[in-house]
């Protein structure tokens, strides 16, 4: 099944194309992607490489770190905590 989550679009980043988590037990994967105004940039890892993901929680909202095997540091801002612990526990399985 997929799971997927969107930051808040009020949390100062791209307020147009806020950052979106999609996590994939069918296939095993963690998607992130930072849409742009034409196109986006997507990094795709497999829960296997998954070295630590971690969240750090400000006032409102939370920011997801998701660090690899390979040294690859993935950062996602702004998603709220409620998410933020769901993909945490979702991730470190």
């Amino acid at each position: 099944m997929k799971y997927t989550f969107s930051a808040s679009r009020v949390t100062g980043g791209n307020v147009v194309f806020p950052d979106q988590l999609v996590i994939d037990d069918d296939t095993q994967k963690v998607t992130y992607r930072k849409k742009k105004l034409i196109g986006y940039d997507e990094t795709t890892i497999r829960f296997s490489s998954i070295g630590s993901v971690s969240r750090s929680a400000g006032l409102m909202f939370c920011d997801i770190t998701i660090e690899t095997n390979g040294g690859v540091t993935i950062v996602a801002n702004g998603f709220s905590r409620s998410d933020a612990n769901t993909i945490v526990n979702m991730l470190n399985r």
